[in-house]
């Protein structure tokens, strides 16, 4: 069933018994209400009459049955036996109901089978021969009967032209509401058939939640396009920096293939040059697949960040020459994140300041403001504004001659950016042309 269809049906049959539940109220509180005021007027009429019987003595002829016989209704005089000792009305049907006795005033309405209801006042009064009677006074609310049809017809009449608007309305809304979202949907299906980041027009609209799902469609198709762009640079620039490599070790091969067996050195140049571009190949290649990997569940523990750092930087100098000063500020400065990951991130940034620097590189692990910063400063050539706002983005390098030549591939930085936001913190540049560049890594202290 077509939701259109679902809200017309809701808002008419909410209405339809809304409607039915007002004006069955309405009917039989107006009933009630009337009825009881025909059957209070009965009993003022019955107390006028049991008022003339007694000043007339017991003295009860013809016109005095027909001054105070009402318009549809009996007079009767019942005995204690419930033997009616004389009785007055207009038309035998009036008088339909079994006379009864009583020495205790009773009020009643009772409906008969045509579905008008009689008002009926029983009231005990003394006789001429002082013994007690009942005066059993009724009246046909013929008059309340026919009001009642006309007021039954009446809020029938209502309740259409009440319900025929609603419906009408109901499907005004359903247009209303359902006209955004078959927008939605054809824009949906018109992307996936035809391929395109179509969305939707927003302007001269008010700002409801249809608004804000459209509004959040387009923002979902821009960030769906910016990222599938990224994902075309990204193939792009891995298919662009696996070639250069590829090219190399194939010339070297056919190289070797065509004068590598007479000559030695070239031999050994050219081996030595494939075993340089695979491992190129190799790093590029694990770097591509941990950019491209999806996220997965890795061990978090505490992480005393200094001591990881001290070990890192341990490293580098057994392996290189170079002077790197590591410092500490504060004691137990430890973070909540993946030993492998930080490291990683760590040997990123001092791999980078001593390919792109020849001094003394300065490491700082310090406490700041409810967080733990890690520095790393060289003093190299520095970074410009410009490469500054590029320089995590994927494959990006700054001299693309010397990257190649110190075997740079422009996914370090982001890899390290990567890691860094998984973390919960951040990693930013600072640098200055000809006097250095300072990467500081802010993580949340534990």
């Amino acid at each position: 069933m077509k939701l259109r269809i679902k809200i017309q049906l809701f808002s008419s049959i909410f209405m339809l018994l809304l409607i039915l539940l007002v004006n069955t109220s309405i009917y039989f509180l107006f009933n009630t209400i009337s009825a009881e005021k025909e059957l209070n007027q009965l009993v003022e009429h019955t107390n006028t009459i049991a008022e003339a019987l007694n000043n007339s003595n017991g003295e009860v002829t013809d016109e005095f049955y027909r001054a105070f016989l009402p318009a549809h209704g009996m007079i009767r005089l019942v005995k204690k036996d419930d033997k009616v000792i004389g009785e007055h009305t207009k038309d035998e049907k009036y008088a339909n109901f079994e006379p009864i006795y009583t020495i205790k005033e009773k009020h009643q309405i009772v409906s008969q089978k045509n579905g008008v209801k009689t008002a009926i006042v029983s009231k005990p009064i003394i006789w001429k021969n002082g013994d007690i009677v009942t005066l059993q006074v009724s009246n046909r609310l013929v008059s309340l009967h026919e009001t009642m049809q006309v007021l039954f017809f009446v809020l029938a009449i209502a309740s259409l032209i009440i319900l025929i608007p609603t419906i009408f309305a109901g499907n005004v809304l359903g247009r209303f509401l359902l006209n955004p979202i078959k927008d939605l949907i054809e824009t949906m299906k018109e992307n996936m058939r035809e391929e395109e980041w179509k969305k939707i027009d927003t302007e001269n609209r008010s700002k409801d939640e249809l608004y804000e799902m459209e509004q959040t469609f387009n923002d979902m198709i821009d960030h769906l396009k910016e990222n599938f762009d990224k994902q075309e640079v990204f193939v792009s620039d891995a298919s662009h920096e696996l070639k250069t490599p590829i090219s190399i070790v194939k010339s070297y091969a056919q190289l070797l293939e065509r004068r590598g067996k007479d000559n030695p050195d070239l031999w050994k140049e050219s081996i030595e040059a494939i075993d340089s571009e695979v491992d190129r190949m190799q790093r590029l290649v694990e770097q591509m697949l941990l950019l491209a990997k999806n996220k997965s569940e890795v061990n978090y523990e505490q992480v005393e960040l200094a001591a990881l750092t001290s070990s890192v930087i341990q490293t580098f100098q057994g392996a290189y020459d170079r002077d790197i000063q590591f410092s500490q500020d504060g004691e137990a400065l430890t973070v909540y994140g993946n030993v492998d990951q930080l490291k990683q991130v760590i040997y990123i940034l001092i791999d980078n300041a001593i390919k792109y620097s020849d001094s003394t590189i300065h490491v700082k692990v310090c406490e700041k403001d409810e967080n733990i910063l890690l520095q790393v400063a060289d003093f190299g050539q520095g970074i410009s504004e410009k490469d500054q706002k590029r320089v995590f983005d994927r494959f990006y390098r700054i001299d693309k001659a010397r990257s190649r030549e110190t075997g740079g591939t422009g996914l370090g930085l982001p890899i390290a950016k990567a890691i860094i936001t998984a973390h919960r913190g951040n990693l930013t540049v600072e640098s200055i042309l000809g006097r250095g560049t300072v990467f500081t890594i802010q993580l949340p202290i534990s």
